[in-house]
């Protein structure tokens, strides 16, 4: 597949490139062939496995003169005709000043945690997408359990003794049902300061594990890219 290098670190060996399916694929220095440079903007030729690409080289050797041009013409190379569709490069962070950012207000990060980002243990995630999951996230538990005490008060429960049963039923059906959701929310949020998404077990520890996940909520974007992603769009480094 045909594609164009979007950002490559040859100081960490990793780099991303935009495909002509519209995908983005990463890469590491062992996906280079042997002598390949790669810079930004650079056309190359790769083989997508899994959203990785491999056996990456450089195409700027087809840009030569045609064979058999006559002396002293022009060598320029001719335009290809589908050079207009070429994907254009992609901008991140503070340079995405004239694309679209992702970011449809705070009821929208929770939104996209429960739906697109249900499952999504990659990418990156800032601050400001952590913090409105949460605050969201509270909101409509304490909403999910008004219903369910409505529902124990119409059905008679609280007047028989047997307690808010289906407030804590669906209360427990709420968590259970945002569980990836936030496992998914803090590995990236791990990702976005530079951290390996592991530390998420940290939860796993009482009292600790929540204060640690606070502070890893409060640290700052890295203001580059990093082995996880580019910097998050809307981000101001």
């Amino acid at each position: 597949m045909r594609g164009e290098v979007l950002h490559y670190d040859e100081a960490q060996g990793f780099g991303f490139i935009t495909g002509a399916d519209g995908n983005r694929y990463t890469f590491a220095r062992e996906n280079l062939r042997r002598d390949t440079v790669i810079a930004k903007g650079a056309l190359v030729e790769f083989l997508p496995a899994s959203g990785q690409a491999r056996d990456v080289f450089s195409i700027r050797a087809q840009a030569a003169s045609p064979a058999g041009a006559a002396p002293g013409a022009s060598t320029a190379p001719p335009k290809p005709a589908a050079a207009s569709a070429a994907p254009q490069p992609q901008h991140f962070g503070r340079l995405a000043e004239g694309g679209a950012v992702h970011d449809s207000g705070l009821p929208g990060y929770f939104w996209r945690g429960v739906t697109r980002n249900y499952i999504n243990f990659a990418e990156r995630a800032r601050r400001k997408e952590f913090w409105a999951y949460c605050l969201f996230w509270t909101v409509s538990f304490i909403l999910v359990g008004l219903v369910g005490a409505l529902a124990d008060q119409t059905i008679g429960n609280f007047n028989d003794g047997n307690g808010p049963i289906v407030m804590v039923g669906v209360w427990g059906l709420f968590v259970l049902a945002t569980f990836l959701p936030w496992l998914g929310l803090i590995v990236r949020r791990l990702h976005d300061i530079g951290l390996t998404g592991w530390l998420v077990l940290l939860i796993l520890v009482p009292t600790f594990g929540t204060l640690a996940i606070i502070v890893f909520g409060l640290i700052p974007t890295q203001g580059h890219e990093n082995q996880w992603g580019p910097v998050p769009q809307g981000v101001r480094v």
